[in-house]
């Protein structure tokens, strides 16, 4: 789920960022337009598992640093889709000058749509899961495109483009990230349903403060309220958790059962 709350500060000049993060250091562009790595980017790529010649798919890649790690880590093909043209101008700058063109693509468009007909090996499903109204409050999001009302419709949009274009291989990997800044437990429904719920397996959970603007902001209050988020208080700062789950797809239904 991208969230702008733990961003790390640009390094060199301006328009570049140093992700010091898994498989770097390296320097890649960025663009204020464009939503840029913060911590939770840091967590779901300690929480990879990629495999020497996995085809990878990277949902909502902003400036491309998870398809760079993936690649870095062996993956064979990485795409990433983004629904920004701008970021993908970026990312697809990031990868020449990283000299990781021949094994890293960017393409434009919703969710799974630009990759039809592509079965990956892993999916990184990194798509933003904050409530549009807190969104709103945060600045966080250059384009102002957010996770929905409660934060889980576009992350359980994604799960279902997923299933619908068949995007994983029997086996496969869906890296999903979900936090108690929005309706957790939607999003984890609508996973359990698609993979089934021995299929899933929390990896890796980390505390971040939320900023003060937005935690003082009406909006998080009705939400806490209404049973939507589920914050938590240290002192001061109010925390939110962020987990990253690894969603295995089941292998398809045996032909001879299913005809019995």
């Amino acid at each position: 789920m991208a969230t702008g709350t733990q961003g790390e500060a640009p390094n060199g000049p301006p328009g570049e960022m140093e992700w010091k993060g898994r498989t770097g250091p390296f320097t890649i562009l960025v663009d204020p337009g464009v939503f840029a790595p913060t911590h939770t980017s840091r967590t779901i790529a300690e929480a990879l598992e990629i495999e020497p010649g996995d085809t990878v798919i990277d949902v909502g890649c902003g400036s491309g640093v998870l398809s760079f790690v993936a690649a870095r880590l062996g993956a064979e093909r990485v795409i990433g889709c983004d629904l920004s043209a701008p970021a993908v101008e970026v990312a697809r700058e990031n990868a020449r000058r990283l000299d990781l063109e021949g094994r890293v693509e960017f393409r434009v468009g919703n969710l799974l749509e630009p990759v039809r007909g592509i079965q990956a090996d892993v999916i990184i499903g990194d798509v933003s899961g904050i409530p549009d109204e807190i969104a709103q409050v945060s600045g966080w999001f250059p384009d102002g495109l957010a996770g929905g009302p409660t934060g889980a419709e576009l992350p359980a949009a994604m799960l279902e483009s997923i299933r619908e274009n068949d995007s994983l291989a029997p086996g496969g990997r869906l890296y999903l990230p979900t936090g108690t800044i929005q309706a957790e437990s939607r999003i984890l429904e609508v996973a359990r349903r698609i993979f089934g719920a021995a299929n899933l397996q929390a990896l890796l959970s980390r505390e971040f403060p939320l900023p003060d603007v937005v935690a003082r902001s009406k909006a998080v209050a009705r939400m806490m309220k209404e049973g939507i988020l589920d914050l938590h208080a240290r002192g001061s700062r109010l925390l939110w958790r962020l987990q990253v789950w690894r969603c295995v797809q089941p292998p398809p239904p045996d032909r001879e059962s299913v005809e019995v």
